[in-house]
């Protein structure tokens, strides 16, 4: 185990989160939502630090992140655990386990071992992904700083749930970030999601203001999240931030404790058209076999800049980071 960062003791024995939003209140013995903090005799400590549930080098498009060196690859880390309680979790069986079966599975990997594994890939980047990287933040966090000395780039896929201080403190080693916002209603945050809109609205905001590159995806649930209201909200809320941050738009299909009917292709198109129609410069559709809604379009002249098939760049006429037809520049690190 390893002491937990960002805690305060709050006497009795009890100590204070201050990692993810939640800010939980955790008496003696007792461990936070995300069920792999734990407090002993008034210390917090992580119980995933070192504890490697997943190591994969995979495209940086299935994170997805689009406008972040296409076409490369990246070690992607998780451990067990998150802070959401998503009943369409798709990865439940490793999200889930520590608060559904009291489990922490992991094997021993250091955070020096990580970087020689991907540096030995020839991957550019390490993502913390897959579950909520905010949960294993102290072994996330001693591997960006890693990374970043050796060359490599860092990636949070994330819920966006942390708190101010915790990307102050990775701000320096996070060089992208995509953020689920999974809903614009604090409702359906609450009671189906198990969190609050307003810190990840916050989060995106000040990712942003700290020059970490942002996309965001948005799982689009039938009748849960679906209403051209709540689609329109969330691409004026992206807009106003900046119109050249990527909306990525996925289909859901049934997981975890969820029986919902699968997203057709219709409302897949209908919230890509929505994105488009408030200004949005790169919107697109994932999850969706054999469309073209992930190629990458200059926002100028129309001309079709990256091709995709799944995960892979067949095309790629970014010049420079501009449209190699008409000179314009497209947002992002390329």
């Amino acid at each position: 185990m390893k002491e937990a960062y960002l805690y305060k003791k709050a006497g009795d024995k009890k100590v204070k989160c201050n990692l993810c939003s939640h800010k939980c209140l955790i008496k003696n013995n007792g461990k936070g939502k995300c069920c792999v903090r734990k407090n002993i005799d008034g210390h917090l400590y992580s119980l995933v630090y070192r504890k490697l549930i997943a190591e994969n080098s995979d495209p940086i498009e299935k994170k997805p992140l689009f406008h972040f060196l296409p076409g490369s690859y990246s070690m992607s880390i998780a451990t067990v655990g998150c802070n959401f309680k998503c009943f369409f979790c798709q990865n439940f069986n490793i999200s889930q386990v520590p608060c559904d079966l009291d489990k922490i599975d992991g094997r021993d990997v250091s955070p020096v071992e990580i970087v020689s594994h991907a540096m030995g890939n020839g991957d550019k980047s390490i993502s913390y992904t897959y579950t909520e990287p905010t949960i294993f933040f102290e072994y996330a966090f001693v591997t960006s700083r890693l990374a970043s000395a050796k060359g490599l780039k860092n990636v949070f896929v994330t819920n966006g749930f942390m708190t101010k201080e915790c990307l102050v403190m990775i701000g320096p080693y996070l060089d992208a970030a995509n953020v689920d916002l999974k809903s614009f209603s604090d409702i359906t945050y609450k009671n189906k999601i198990g969190g609050r809109l307003k810190p990840v609205l916050n989060n995106i905001m000040f990712m942003k203001e700290q020059r970490i590159w942002v996309e965001v995806t948005t799982l689009i649930i039938p009748g849960i999240n679906d209403s051209e209201k709540e689609l329109k909200q969330i691409a004026e809320f992206l807009a106003d931030i900046d119109k050249g941050i990527p909306w990525h738009i996925s289909a859901y299909y049934p997981q975890y404790k969820s029986d919902i009917s699968p997203t057709g292709i219709d409302q897949i198109k209908s919230a890509v058209d929505i994105g488009k129609s408030e200004g949005l410069k790169y919107v697109y559709g994932g999850n969706v076999p054999g469309s073209d809604y992930e190629n990458t379009y200059c926002p100028n002249c129309g001309d079709m800049l990256i091709k995709r098939s799944g995960f892979s760049v067949s095309i790629n006429k970014i010049k420079k980071g501009s449209c190699s037809n008409c000179g314009q520049k497209i947002d992002g690190i390329f």
